[in-house]
């Protein structure tokens, strides 16, 4: 996303990596549409995005306005908890300060929240990559790069600093049906950047893991509980499961912002269900007959047990238990 003061410029993710296209936001509504249309996705970049929404609402200057436009963004949604994080954060500016100063003051913190999601994709990608042995083969899910956050990614993140360090040889996306993410997406920046990797469909992790040495699963997340369980792009669940059978460390890449400790646990988060047509058409091609029934979880849960490491800006949770994480989360 690019922040033009009077809007917003986002890369049209839908289109990669056939075709690079932006598309203008000029309001909360357009920041809105953009999200739930998955031009942009990815729960740090969604939260960004939903800053600068609030900044456009405040261009008037009126108070009203930015109240009015936090429901329409808020319900963009429901499972990224980084887009209420934000949210919550430009609230509090707006009423901060008196409506002569709204704008400015909206700009400012828009623009600190991303400065801060970049940190912190920094300092991630770093405490992550000192997990990693040297020459490691690792598996990701779905697309937790630059593409999702303000930064070089979090899961993609910690991947490109372990390649540039050593620690990584070899990158296996899962390609991450129905919408693709991995091969359209996360493939795409790693070749991008130069980094090893070899595309495989979803169901040929565990033969992977089974036959040939895989070292990581590496994954982000849309929404982490209070007792570090996990929320991420449906699948993960599965290949944490794999990973736990043959002993492969499953680590999990996400900023403070992306854990909510006001859900006690991982059955407690709303599970966004998408349009069927996601899953039997692809780019508008049936791949499914006519009148097919299908069902479309954007999301599942990972329970904690299953969670080597939560690797945050503020430092590793292992063992992934509610404890550790409540240690690490009130690290300033």
């Amino acid at each position: 996303i690019v922040w033009r003061k009077d809007r917003l410029a986002v890369l049209d993710q839908r289109l990669l990596p056939r075709r690079v296209v932006y598309v203008s936001c000029r309001s909360a509504r357009d920041v809105a549409r953009a999200t739930a249309d998955m031009v942009l996705r990815g729960a740090p970049l969604i939260g960004c995005a939903a800053a600068y929404g609030m900044a456009l609402a405040a261009r008037r200057g009126r108070l009203r306005d930015v109240l009015r436009a936090e429901p329409v963004l808020r319900r963009a949604r429901p499972t990224a908890v980084n887009l209420m994080h934000a949210l919550d954060f430009m609230l509090d500016v707006a009423r901060s300060g008196p409506e002569r100063t709204l704008s400015a003051r909206m700009n400012e913190a828009a623009e600190r929240y991303r400065r801060d999601d970049v940190e912190a994709n920094a300092r991630m990608a770093e405490l992550g990559a000192a997990l990693l042995k040297p020459g490691s083969r690792v598996i990701t899910h779905c697309n937790a790069g630059a593409l999702a956050t303000a930064g070089i990614g979090t899961a993609v993140g910690m991947i490109r600093a372990g390649f540039l360090s050593g620690k990584i040889a070899h990158v296996y996306p899962c390609e991450t049906r129905p919408y693709l993410q991995g091969s359209r997406l996360t493939l795409w920046e790693l070749m991008k950047a130069g980094i090893p990797a070899t595309l495989i469909t979803d169901n040929m992790a565990a033969h992977l893991m089974k036959t040939e040495r895989i070292d990581a699963v590496i994954v982000g997340s849309d929404r982490i509980a209070a007792n570090a369980d996990v929320c991420n792009k449906i699948g993960t669940y599965g290949l944490a499961i794999l990973a736990r059978h043959h002993g492969i460390p499953f680590y999990v890449v996400a900023p403070s912002s992306t854990v909510d400790l006001r859900t006690p646990s991982g059955d407690r988060i709303p599970i966004e269900e998408r349009s069927t047509r996601e899953v039997v058409e692809v780019f508008g091609t049936p791949i499914a007959p006519k009148g097919a029934r299908a069902r479309h979880f954007a999301f599942d849960v990972t329970p904690h047990a299953l969670v080597t490491a939560i690797v945050t800006e503020r430092g590793v949770v292992s063992p992934a238990d509610a404890a550790a994480l409540k240690k690490i989360i009130s690290t300033r």
